[in-house]
């Protein structure tokens, strides 16, 4: 009689291994997805991430290497454990639970990276040396070949179909339920092979059961291959009910049900500083990162466009936060490549660009950024950055990123927004120099010895 191993044909074989790379990938991508809110998506961030997953990824290749029998059940009991783990370890409500409980932050993302994604790689990086023992070839270097090269592809769609299509269409939520789905969907081959059907189908029963429970029953936030939005009301003094829109667990926007409606501290100076300081009419305001869409809430008198690589933002917005159309057209793009290939001009652009209460995508820091911002102004427009940065400005961040921005636009107003705590919105507010010349003069300290402030007032006049 043929041992259950070889009962398997190597297309069946082949499918597991793709199984395996589709799954162990999506893996790394829902991890990398669900930190965003938490920690940002800084390449601090991202590549110890992907590093640590690597490594685990490493053992598991080599303990695979090491099983010298039953084959098939040991790839049944990783599925099996790898489906637990990504169901209830990478469900929403888990890791905002582990966030809120676990301080400071690091340590949140050491008990996701290394408690939940690291053993799952582990688990399933073990499948492909395996299943090799199986394969029929004449040399060891065709098997290996032909698994990896399965593994390989079934990583290359699993990033595709996540990331492009189940994120973006079903949510972050879905796309965990899928990869639960194919680890468990072949455990029934496996368990047959390995003559232990029942306990099989009874794990993988209440893993499925754990998972849907995880990621439909307990309340989700919406959530979009890109954000994770929630509304929820707030008591702040001098406000009517009023309601924040959080991103990324961020507070992004405040609306109020007054009679004229109230925003958050930052978009009053930005109106402010617009409609009355500024005079705007009939003038043309790019936002870069939408937020709410408050800037322009119920103010009709100027034309804005809005930028933001979120191309739900705008629904879940208009549904669920101002619950009224936005006024203004919307881009679904990258900022940067916005700039990059708009023709228009602009009297104003405002850039209010985050992925997390404190993290600005990092190419939307540079010099190369805000000198894009700078070409899409008309001739003396006008720039509005909010920053979240510390209140005395003296930080290495605080201090490069003001540093990077009046490299292109020579001496900007800086205005500190809130003294009474460590961090909070400064808003850089900047005039577009009329020549490149302009905002590369250098500037040079008088001195007792070398007094030109009089001559300067002159040439200034």
């Amino acid at each position: 009689m043929p041992s259950p191993a070889l009962s398997l044909s190597p297309a069946l074989l082949f499918l597991l291994v793709f199984v395996e790379g589709f799954v162990s990938l999506g893996a790394e991508i829902l991890a990398l997805r669900r930190l965003v809110p938490h920690v940002g998506s800084a390449i601090t961030v991202t590549a110890p991430t992907i590093a640590f997953f690597l490594l685990a990824l490493a053992l598991g290749y080599q303990a695979g290497g090491q099983v010298a029998g039953d084959y098939l059940a040991r790839v049944r009991r990783n599925f099996l454990l790898a489906a637990a783990l990504i169901a209830l370890g990478l469900a929403g409500p888990v890791v905002e639970l582990a966030f809120a409980r676990l301080q400071p932050a690091p340590v949140a993302w050491a008990v996701v990276v290394c408690g939940v994604l690291c053993p799952v790689a582990w688990l399933l990086g073990q499948t492909v040396p395996i299943l090799t023992n199986l394969l029929r070839h004449e040399r060891v270097g065709a098997r290996s070949g032909a698994a990896l090269y399965w593994s390989t592809l079934g990583s290359f769609l699993g990033a595709l179909t996540l990331s492009m299509g189940v994120m973006q269409w079903l949510g972050v939520g879905t796309a965990v339920l899928v990869c639960t789905g194919l680890l468990l969907a072949a455990v029934p081959a496996l368990g047959r092979a390995a003559g232990a059907r029942l306990p099989s189908a009874a794990a993988a029963l209440a893993i499925a059961g754990m998972a849907l429970v995880a990621n439909l029953v307990l309340p989700q936030q919406i959530e979009t291959a890109y954000a994770t939005y929630r509304v929820e009301a707030v008591a702040i003094p001098g406000y009517v009910a009023p309601e924040v829109l959080r991103i990324n667990n961020s507070p992004a926007s405040i609306l109020d049900a007054g009679e004229p409606p109230r925003y958050a501290r930052y978009i009053r100076r930005l109106r402010d500083l617009l409609l009355d300081e500024l005079g705007f009419r009939g003038r043309s305001v790019l936002v870069l990162g939408a937020g709410g869409f408050t800037l322009s809430h119920r103010e009709p008198l100027n034309r804005y466009v809005y930028v933001d690589i979120d191309p739900a933002v705008k629904e879940i917005a208009e549904r669920d936060f101002l619950r009224e159309p936005v006024r203004g057209e919307f881009v679904a793009a990258d900022a940067r490549a916005h700039l990059r290939e708009t023709a228009a001009r602009h009297d104003a652009v405002v850039v209010d660009v985050y992925s997390a209460l404190t993290s600005i995508p990092a190419h939307l820091v540079t010099r190369e950024f805000w000198r894009a911002t700078r070409a899409v102004l008309k001739p003396g427009g006008v720039l509005a950055a909010n920053l979240i940065l510390d209140r005395e400005l003296a930080s290495p961040y605080a201090r490069s990123l003001l540093a990077s921005i009046q490299a292109e636009y020579g001496a900007c107003a800086v205005e500190v927004l809130f003294r009474d705590r460590p961090q909070g919105n400064v808003l850089v507010i900047c005039t577009a120099p009329s020549t490149v010349h302009a905002a590369q003069e250098p500037a040079l300290p008088y001195t007792d010895e070398r007094n030109r402030a009089d001559l300067d007032v002159l040439r200034g006049s």
